[in-house]
């Protein structure tokens, strides 16, 4: 009997799909479906030495790694759920060292964390640029400022947890800097979605710690030298007036230099998102830029497609160089 080809092509998608969820689980030996785990050429270490603050109940369900239904660019993404305990992965610098380090936060709404598309790739890409990139699996679900679905409304977490990871892997970062061959003047932050959200939270909370410290690197500084947000999100919550910021994310003039990038067609996190914390950065005397692209939608990465939006990390590359954070 012949196959249709919607069929086939549905054979294939699953054929794909299987296949990418094996090569992703085989990167690294011993790890298993339900945990994720960074390849061996790149150290993954817990962030927290002993306790973790404000930690899930041991009776809580384990963290589990699935793929996602959707493709990007013609191919899947790996999701991790329910991270207990965070962890942080080096990519060190490859070529011409620029000495700048940047924290990597993938999104996922504070619910899951979109690993591979808004983390690993973002990571080896920065990394193959000459900055040491660092992946940060912090802890979700609700760890942030989410949607509830069970209300339909939007709520807080009950304890800052995403930020709390945030801020001790910037510390955790100038803590090694030498040994990472990274200036500690020259670590920053960049996000997508709910990590753009995170990387907007940690530029305003770095004056104190949102946990008691627990060692030496707590005592480095935990302040961006600079902040990378593509498609934020969370940007306009508690407020009622238009072009109003989140009222929880304080902008200073200390606030770091900051690179905007969204689609105007954003279908999750509109792009108000983007232009209230562009107004709100200028208005306080902090050197930002937005780039806003008629199209390309929500969560597409790095990975590239037909539109220019996919573009963006060059132009992150160039805007490094105009704040002085790389060579021009």
């Amino acid at each position: 009997m012949l196959t249709s080809r919607a069929t086939e092509a549905r054979i294939a998608r699953g054929l794909l799909i299987a296949a990418a969820l094996a090569l992703a689980l085989f990167a690294a030996p011993h790890a298993r479906a339900d945990v994720w785990r960074s390849p061996p050429d790149h150290p993954q270490v817990p962030i927290w030495p002993g306790a973790i603050p404000d930690a899930t109940p041991a009776t809580a369900a384990p963290e589990s790694v699935g793929l996602a239904e959707n493709l990007v660019a013609g191919k899947p993404w790996l999701a991790v759920y329910r991270v207990a305990r965070p962890t942080m992965s080096l990519y060190p610098a490859r070529g011409a060292n620029t000495g700048a380090a940047v924290v990597v936060f993938p999104g996922g709404g504070y619910k899951i964390l979109a690993i591979d598309l808004e983390g690993t790739e973002v990571c080896e890409w920065f990394a193959s640029h000459g900055i040491t990139a660092i992946l940060l699996k912090y802890r979700v679900p609700d760890s942030g400022p989410h949607w509830d679905s069970d209300c339909k409304c939007h709520r807080d977490p009950r304890a800052p947890t995403a930020l709390q990871d945030a801020q001790r892997t910037l510390g955790l970062v100038r803590q090694n800097a030498a040994q990472w061959h990274v200036d500690p003047r020259k670590v920053g932050v960049l996000g997508f979605s709910a990590g753009g959200h995170l990387v907007a939270d940690v530029s305003t909370h770095w004056t104190k710690r949102a946990y008691a410290p627990v060692d030496a690197a707590d005592a480095q500084s935990c302040r961006p030298d600079f902040a990378v947000a593509v498609y934020p999100g969370h940007m306009r919550e508690h407020t009622s007036r238009d072009y109003e910021l989140n009222p929880l994310l304080p902008v200073t003039r200390r606030t770091p230099p900051t690179l905007l990038v969204q689609s105007v067609e954003d279908p999750v996190d509109p792009v108000e998102n983007s232009v209230v914390y562009y107004l709100a950065l200028k208005k306080a005397g902090v050197p930002v830029e937005m780039h806003l692209y008629a199209h390309g939608g929500h969560a597409f990465g790095l990975r590239p497609t037909k539109t220019a939006i996919t573009r963006w990390p060059e132009l992150a590359i160039t805007w490094l160089g105009t704040i002085g954070i790389t060579a021009p």
